[in-house]
């Protein structure tokens, strides 16, 4: 069945017909009729061609958000990024990594050197050439002293990029870095045109699918097809538009009347209406996003890992899985590792809801009984003060009486997030292993938040980022998964899918889970049927 997965991907690229389709399925011993229900499916209704103008409907956007891809930080301008410009690498819809702008790299033993080949005949929608100056360029542009860019500290590690040869670029890193390649994925991390070694972040000019026709920040997005677009079966619209509906009753009316084909973040206590709806297609896809809990490591009484232990236990995930999330998602296992990375710990016993291993773990802390305030806003996820107020009810049974304090969802991040000692996160996961518990989980990282410090993680961390061997990386990720789980300062109940609908009048392959509208590349691989 994995290979006729692999022809329909073929054909939903446009790499071979309907009737190599149909040729080739029967003799891997496909039935006609399933081969025809494939090919009848919305998505393989037609294989992909160029036209028409794709409208998608956006809950995220702001009137301070700029084209500078150091600044990008939510779905609205991630979109903009992968329409516009492309990166070194990306990551494919099976979850691998695969090259972009570079065609192939290799190593050095200690993963400190990275060597990497770059596409040749590139150019940008201004008729610049691509080269290795616009690859230093862009990264200079993150790693400059005063650069105030979320990706700083992915490139902190670079101590030197330079040419290599015509068609080469490499880098050296202050320390051995296996997934150096999933790091050059970074939506922030685009690669665009220089002149006199530097780039123009905000000039909107890429070597994208579309070019920028218009950018008002908040309201809309405009594009238009890149015709010199260098790849082969992708950027099939004509004009595209981006259009931020914050309200998710809005964004629903706006799909289901046609202003739009697409839309993100559907309402999970309505989304079975659209499911009725025979023109449109709800897709869930479960990959790294999931919701927190963190405490404050250092403030008791979460300094005490028994009292970490009884609330982990306290918490019936099933529940909140089944009515937060609507079941789109699965359950968490406190640790933020999702089950479609390479490194997922499937071993790992799942952590259940136990009322009586709590009341255990509180006794070996010395207490009888607990009481804790867990701060909440709907602006942590949605659902979040609902979540909590489940919680409450959960960890009574053992004891724990949790007050839920209801904060406002304005100012959330900045007053409340990081500031008070328990409260509601989420995290959209990051591709790879070492990625997701250097920036959240690393002693002394920016956004560890909360402060946990655990010596033999952050040893293992660090090993494993430099081991080149996978059956050894394996064995360090299992192990720091059991001990996020055993000893973090958080509770990660659930992972939460992506949730989108659009139009049955777009086509679209396998769609990929690593984030969300496929991967944030919708736009360049979608189609009209």
């Amino acid at each position: 069945m994995s290979d006729l997965n692999n022809l329909k991907h073929l054909l939903a690229q446009g790499k071979i017909t309907r009737r190599e389709f149909m040729a080739q399925a029967t003799a891997l011993g496909a039935t006609a009729a399933l081969s025809s229900t494939v090919l009848s499916s919305p998505s393989f209704a037609a294989a992909p061609k160029k036209g028409g103008h794709f409208t998608i409907g956006i809950s995220h956007g702001s009137t301070t958000d700029s084209l500078d891809p150091a600044t990008t930080s939510h779905t609205g301008t991630q979109l903009i990024n992968h329409a516009v410009y492309n990166y070194l690498t990306e990551v494919n819809d099976s979850g691998e990594i695969i090259g972009e702008l570079a065609t192939s790299w290799e190593a050095s033993p200690d993963a400190k050197v990275w060597n990497m080949k770059l596409q040749q005949g590139i150019t940008f929608h201004n008729g610049k050439s691509l080269g290795a100056e616009d690859i230093i360029a862009s990264f200079n542009h993150h790693r400059d002293e005063k650069s105030k860019s979320a990706a700083k500290p992915l490139v902190a590690p670079i101590t030197e990029i330079k040419a290599d040869g015509k068609d080469g670029i490499k880098f050296t890193l202050s320390g051995g870095n296996a997934d150096f390649p999933f790091l050059m994925s970074d939506y922030h991390l685009a690669i665009l045109p220089s002149k006199d070694g530097k780039i123009d972040p905000t000039g909107g000019i890429g070597s994208g699918a579309y070019s920028l026709e218009k950018f008002d920040p908040g309201v809309s997005t405009k594009f238009k097809r890149n015709p010199n677009y260098w790849k082969s079966g992708r950027g099939h619209f004509d004009s595209a538009e981006i259009v931020v509906i914050s309200d998710v009753a809005a964004r629903t009316n706006a799909l289901t009347t046609g202003a739009t084909l697409g839309m993100d973040r559907c309402d999970l206590k309505t989304v079975h209406l659209l499911k009725r709806n025979k023109n449109l297609e709800v897709n869930k896809k479960t990959g790294t996003q999931h919701y927190t809990l963190p405490m404050n490591f250092k403030v008791a009484p979460f300094d005490n890992a028994d009292v970490r232990l009884a609330l982990k236990y306290a918490i019936d995930r099933e529940t909140l899985v089944k009515t937060i999330l609507r079941g789109y998602g699965a359950v968490g296992n406190d640790h933020p590792i999702g089950a479609s990375q390479m490194y997922f710990a499937k071993d790992l016993e799942q952590r259940v809801y136990d009322p009586d291993k709590a009341r255990f773990h509180l006794k070996k802390a010395g207490m009888d009984s607990l009481e804790v305030t867990l701060s909440a806003a709907d602006s942590a996820f949605a659902g979040a003060v609902d979540a909590a107020v489940l919680y409450k009810e959960h960890a009574a049974k053992a004891a724990i009486n949790i007050t839920v304090n209801r904060v406002p969802s304005d100012g959330y991040w900045s007053n409340v997030w990081m500031k008070h000692p328990w409260v509601m996160s989420y995290w959209g996961g990051r591709p790879t292993e070492d990625w997701m518990f250097s920036i959240a989980y690393a002693s002394g990282a920016e956004w560890n938040e909360s402060f946990w410090e655990n010596d033999r993680f952050n040893k293992l961390l660090l090993e494993a980022r430099a081991e080149l061997d996978t059956n050894k990386r394996r064995e360090m990720y299992g192990e720091m998964q059991r001990i996020a789980r055993d000893d973090g300062a958080f509770v990660i109940p659930m992972f939460a899918s992506y949730v989108t609908a659009l139009s049955k009048k777009v086509g679209h392959g396998k769609i990929a889970s690593n984030w969300d509208m496929d991967g944030l590349r919708c736009m360049e691989r979608w189609w009209l049927v």
